[in-house]
């Protein structure tokens, strides 16, 4: 065959292979490349949407991480609810799921009052959870101090916004049930009986046999709901209107974060500076930080991502 046959028979193969991949190719620069690109050069930007950008290197970089007073306590926040909410939200689900497969009887109805919250709309449940809640006139304080327990201030309280929130994400928690309970139904029986046979017990069977079967589920629960945590903005916000009472009309302008910035988070952030401070360079900035920890938490998961079934091994 000669040089120039078989470099036409790859050049087809090439372009053939390239025709295949051209939907993936054209969505992947529509819609990540090219945002991801214009971000990096707007952060170096001084842009206000009305005038045209001029360069203003490092300027942005600098007032953001040195002189923006908001910028840390929001990515306090979400650090936080990156690590205590996904952390609870994943093993509730499971023990949740777990509970749900052991039930006899009744397993459907368990199953829907455990799923029908997750449905709630954002906003709504926000709301709701805000009346739940509130330290004056909230059936759950009311409840505590008929108990003699001190009952929170949640959302009006900086020391119990962020928990607060916490329990409104646990109250959701069906997405993650009806994953669990679909990988914990998918475990060998026979791994169980024979586990049985040698005299273990219940811990020893969910560490040695649940957990380096459903591992990849775990695994992919956590991702997801890291990369959830990092696009937290509705629930944060609504709460602190509602607890701050604050009603936004035309002319008025909310800060979020109340009370006292405990629920400011990133997305917030990047909404406060780009949409209402109309300082996109600082808010592509706070973009690009949000980015950079996503992947960071993404690679340091896949990393691990072994974890589980070595633990179980050993």
């Amino acid at each position: 065959m000669s040089t120039v046959t078989l470099a036409s028979k790859r050049r087809r193969s090439a372009l053939r292979t390239l025709a295949f991949l051209s939907p993936w190719l054209i969505g992947f620069s529509v819609f990540f490349a090219y945002p991801l690109l214009s971000t990096v050069y707007f952060s170096f930007m001084r842009y206000d949407g009305f005038r045209p950008p001029t360069w203003s290197g490092t300027q942005n970089w600098t007032y953001v991480f040195q002189h923006y007073p908001l910028f840390w306590p929001a990515l306090r926040n979400t650090l936080w609810l990156v690590l205590v909410m996904v952390g609870l939200r994943v093993v509730f689900g499971l023990g949740v799921g777990i509970l749900i497969t052991k039930i006899r009887t009744g397993t459907g109805v368990f199953r829907t009052l455990f799923y029908l919250p997750y449905l709630a709309p954002p906003v709504a449940a926000t709301m709701a959870f805000a009346f739940l809640l509130n330290p004056g006139t909230g059936p759950v304080n009311s409840i505590l101090e008929n108990a003699g327990v001190p009952a929170p201030a949640w959302f009006n309280d900086p020391a119990w916004s962020k928990p607060a929130l916490t329990l409104l994400a646990l109250w959701g928690i069906g997405d993650l049930m009806v994953i669990f309970m679909a990988a914990l139904l998918d475990v060998p029986k026979e791994q169980y009986e024979a586990a049985e046979l040698d005299g273990t017990s219940p811990w020893q069977r969910f560490r040695y046999v649940t957990l380096p079967n459903i591992s990849p589920i775990v695994m992919f629960a956590v991702v997801t709901g890291v990369i959830q945590a990092m696009q937290y903005y509705t629930q944060p916000l609504v709460a602190g209107k509602v607890a701050s009472g604050v009603i936004q009309g035309a002319g008025t302008q909310f800060e979020p974060g109340y009370p006292e910035k405990s629920t400011l988070t990133l997305p917030q952030l990047v909404y406060n500076l780009g949409f209402q401070r109309f300082d996109y360079g600082a808010a592509c900035v706070v973009a690009l930080v949000l980015f950079a920890l996503s992947m960071a938490f993404t690679a340091l998961l896949m990393r691990r991502r072994g974890g589980l079934v070595q633990a179980g091994d050993r």
